[in-house]
């Protein structure tokens, strides 16, 4: 599947449930104003000698307040809702009993877990997300929250952490990843405020009944005013309930269609069947199935990888577990559910799954010589769609980061100055100025920590940056929000601090930049621009300009390249010539960024083509150019896979 096609049906997904949630609240509103129009005009001396017109004109004000009230009621309690998941997805995890998993864990089950998350992570393009488990949770099943990949959460129920096997949990992980790179979690978490928003009409409906009963019974004969309370009462829940059960039937629709997508991701992932099936088969087989005791099934089914509750018919969140099962093996029939048994943990330190070591050895980080148009292409199509070969690289490079960088990304405090060696000048020219900066701004002790990452990193690829940076993420937000806020401060003074910025600097700093915002302040995201079309094309012929004036010495090389990527932007953007500019370099690429980030899916694919186009004209790419690529993709919120560079073609 395509990935910008995935995000439009998420997008469209999402405003056809905003339509159907007004809809829904209309109706709700002008029951409820016909429900205290009734009991006023019945029960009460409002409605004596008059018509029922002239009760409504005389008491519009009245019905007027009633129907604000119960619309700002409705919205403002989903609104609550939404705000409370604002924290992002360990707010969802946490709220639900799940334990975060430390970076730096050392008990085999949960380390298993986090390699897990980590090669998924790498494999796809994204942050790790953070890691939980819902330790009071025995059945199997698992979920996947967050508004975008750079505040995501995975958790996992202890049953599926104490009964699945490795590749049972690679399957289930690379499910959830799905709804990560897909655009599931933000529609999920606007799912749980609508639900709440219109249970709690009913919920507040039931409480009126009660208290209106109590009064019934102490209130005088000769007070008609009494049973208002309860037919109001008694219609909020009669129609809070016909809202849940439309919310209901939303929300199942929604989600099943979503979870056949995610099953058929997570082969693709994995390139076997098996894992996820064999998952799936255990959930029907053992005595707890896939059920969530600590939660609400209702509030949450829709985000499980397992149904959660006994809903079914038209209510099920997820399509029957047998069909899920036979999407994956046709041989599988309803009676062939297994007897579930706790397995025992095989695996060392570094948990090393099978089939790593036939990794093939010449890949750094396939693309077959075939142009510039058909490298484009084969990168297009991988975005927000690892592969197989995808997630057996981030298996074999997680396995080959040397243990003293590879402990440091778990690690609160050395993981702080992992980041800001990942950031020193590779060329070595200025390094020594940053390191004396770094001595000021943090002492010697930790500069000379700085400085001894730096020397291992210079004996490592440059594919390892991106990946120990996506590893270290987890530990990073650990750090208080000051902390952070330093760390980017001193991240911008260092590569400025000769007053020119190489562009992979600058890449990695903004793809920095914009996963610990996103991750201190979820819901506030950075807001793409809103710009002209005009705006849009002169920011992505810029982007052009940029990546092929830098990633070329030679002008004429680098026009050639130039005009590969314009080309493959097509007619909108033509009549623009090449020039080679340097001075401003970075606030000009800064601001096309920006702007491009309002760019429709459409727009994204096309630009992400051009800028493949551009880096690899001649049809070959190297590790440097496939990793330029990749930061680039990161700034502009693009998933992008490592893009597997076979050396022969470097």
């Amino acid at each position: 599947m395509n990935f910008f096609d995935a995000q439009d049906r998420a997008r469209q997904a999402s405003r056809r449930l905003v339509f159907a949630y007004g809809l829904a609240t209309v109706f709700i509103v002008l029951g409820v104003t016909a429900i205290v129009a009734f009991a006023l005009y019945s029960f009460t001396d409002l409605g004596y000698g008059y018509t029922v017109g002239q009760f409504i004109a005389n008491n519009s004000g009245t019905l007027v307040a009633a129907a604000v009230l119960t619309a700002l009621f409705i919205f403002g309690a989903s609104l609550f809702k939404t705000a409370a998941l604002s924290s992002g997805g360990g707010a969802v995890a946490r709220q639900l009993g799940g334990t975060l998993v430390p970076a730096d864990v050392q008990d085999p089950l949960r380390r298993r877990l986090r390699n897990v998350v980590e090669e998924m992570a790498i494999a796809s393009g994204v942050p790790v997300p953070e890691i939980y488990v819902l330790e009071e949770e025995s059945g199997i099943n698992a979920f996947a929250a967050g508004y975008s990949p750079s505040d995501a959460a995975v958790a996992v129920t202890r049953g599926t952490l104490e009964l699945l096997e490795r590749d049972e949990l690679q399957g289930v992980i690379a499910h959830e990843f799905s709804h990560i790179l897909n655009g599931d979690m933000r529609l999920n978490i606007r799912l749980m405020g609508v639900l709440f928003g219109i249970m709690v009409l009913a919920l507040i409906g039931r409480l009126i009944v009660r208290g209106g009963h109590h009064a019934s019974i102490v209130s005088s004969r000769r007070d008609r005013s009494a049973p208002v309370v309860l037919i109001i009462g008694l219609g909020l829940v009669i129609l809070g309930w016909i809202g849940m059960f439309f919310a209901r039937v939303i929300k199942a629709g929604v989600s099943r269609q979503r979870e056949y997508l995610a099953d058929a991701s997570a082969v693709q992932f994995t390139r076997q069947s098996r894992g996820i099936a064999n998952a799936l088969k255990k959930i029907g087989g053992y005595s707890h199935g896939s059920k969530i005791e600590a939660a609400d099934p209702e509030e949450v089914s829709h985000m499980l990888f397992g149904s959660g509750s006994k809903l079914s018919g038209m209510f099920a969140t997820h399509p029957p577990l047998v069909e899920r099962i036979q999407a994956l093996d046709p041989n599988f029939a309803a009676g062939d559910f297994p007897q579930v048994e706790r397995p025992r943990f095989r695996g060392d330190d570094r948990d090393r799954p099978a089939g790593v070591s036939d990794f093939a050895p010449d890949v750094t980080t396939a693309l077959a010589a075939g142009g510039a148009q058909a490298l484009a292409e084969s990168i297009a199509e991988t975005v927000g769609q690892p592969e197989n070969e995808h997630v057996k690289y981030a298996q074999h490079l997680r396995q080959s980061i040397p243990d003293s960088l590879y402990d440091a990304a778990h690690s609160a405090e050395l993981a702080y100055l992992l980041t800001i060696a990942l950031i020193l000048d590779r060329s070595g020219r200025i390094v020594d100025r940053q390191l004396a900066l770094a001595r000021d701004q943090l002492g010697s002790e930790r500069a000379g920590v700085v400085r001894r990452f730096y020397d291992e990193l210079g004996g490592t690829d440059a594919e390892y940056r991106l990946p120990l940076l996506a590893v270290a993420f987890p530990a990073l937000k650990l750090r208080p929000t000051p902390e952070l806020s330093y760390l980017v401060s001193l991240a911008t003074r260092m590569i400025e601090i000769d007053g020119q910025i190489d562009l992979y600097e600058f890449c990695f700093y903004r793809i920095l930049m914009s996963n610990l915002g996103k991750a201190v302040d979820p819901a506030g995201r950075r807001r793409a621009k809103r710009a002209s079309k005009t705006a849009i094309r002169e920011s992505a012929i810029e982007l052009l300009r940029i990546l092929a004036d830098y990633g070329h010495e030679d002008e004429l090389v680098a026009r050639a390249a130039y005009d590969t990527g314009l080309a493959t932007l097509g007619n909108w953007a033509s009549g623009f010539e090449f020039r080679s500019d340097r001075r401003n370099t970075v606030a000009s690429l800064d601001h096309a960024l920006d702007v491009l980030l309002g760019l429709n899916s459409k727009g994204k694919e096309s630009l992400l083509r051009a800028i493949s186009a551009t880096a690899g004209h001649d049809g070959h790419l190297s590790v440097t150019e496939a990793e330029l690529i990749r930061a680039v993709c990161a700034t502009l919120d693009y998933p992008l896979p490592p893009i597997l560079v076979h050396e022969g073609h470097s």
